[in-house]
């Protein structure tokens, strides 16, 4: 076959190889909204119009650790150092609700600082890939892992440890990243304790696995709360819904509620809550 025969068919060869590549993944506009969620089978930041939250006026009976958090979150959108932040500790007391009431608190006086971005624990490797791309953004992001935690056989956090600190580029500069966990370590006792167990070398072994946690350079735990803290809880939220209860009817029916679900947190406080607004229509 000729050189002038093949041409064309050389021509239409690549056209065809094209239309079956994906496309390039779009250019990130972080100015798009000031939350957005990170869809890693689609290499894009979906904007988040409306975020799911609370006041930060409302989450009672935490306010040494929101103390603590707003200082470092204000530090990073004023472009000073700031620590990565680990939330651990008992399930239901605010620390996923800390986070995003802290940037919403922030951007309410200095609107527009800081781009909240959720990333899901199983999208944890693609972090090198979406922390390039923001490095490109002169805008400040906040990325927020909810629950992230790590089970035996899961390698993923080998590689969010070079991310955070310790890789060759390390954690851009307009970056920050915070996680909330209900293992203080990231990882579940039983496996630490296997691990102790099984290697050669335990202390080296047990110090691999829980180094993760050892880059965030804030740890703040969160505890059970107590009856007294609980009700003030209720009556907060109460109050900003101007729901009109006697006080004392508000406690009684509140430690009822705690005590048919077994426990009492923020989340139960709140979830009780709901209820008597749908009842008070």
């Amino acid at each position: 076959m000729s050189e002038p025969d093949l041409a064309p068919l050389l021509a239409r060869l690549v056209a065809a190889v094209e239309r079956l590549a994906p496309p390039p993944p779009a250019e990130a506009d972080l100015e798009a909204a000031d939350a957005f969620v990170w869809e890693v089978q689609h290499e894009a930041l979906r904007p988040v119009a409306e975020v799911a939250r609370v006041e930060l006026g409302l989450l009672v009976g935490i306010d040494h650790v929101r103390d603590i958090l707003l200082a470092n979150t204000e530090r990073f959108a004023d472009g000073r150092p700031a620590n990565n932040a680990l939330l651990w500790g008992a399930r239901g007391m605010g620390k996923s609700s800390l986070i995003k009431a802290v940037h919403a608190d922030v951007n309410r006086r200095r609107p527009g600082a800081l781009a909240l971005i959720e990333i899901h624990r199983e999208d944890t490797e693609s972090l090198p890939g979406l922390l390039h791309r923001l490095a490109a953004s002169p805008r400040r992001c906040l990325l927020f892992c909810d629950d992230l935690s790590f089970d035996a056989g899961d390698t993923h956090y080998k590689s969010l440890k070079a991310v955070l600190e310790g890789g060759i580029e390390g954690r851009p500069d307009n970056v920050l990243f915070y996680a909330t966990s209900n293992r203080r370590h990231l990882m579940p006792r039983q496996m630490i304790e296997n691990e102790r167990e099984v290697a050669i070398h335990p202390g080296e072994a047990v110090e691999e696995k829980v180094s993760l946690s050892d880059r965030f350079g804030l740890w703040l735990g969160f505890h059970p709360c107590s009856q007294d803290q609980f009700v003030q809880m209720v009556s907060g939220y109460a109050a900003h819904y101007r729901l009109g209860v006697e006080p004392e009817v508000l406690r009684r029916e509140a430690l009822e509620w705690a005590q048919t679900r077994g426990a009492r947190s923020g989340r139960v406080a709140w979830q009780y809550v709901q209820d008597l607004l749908g009842r008070a229509g």
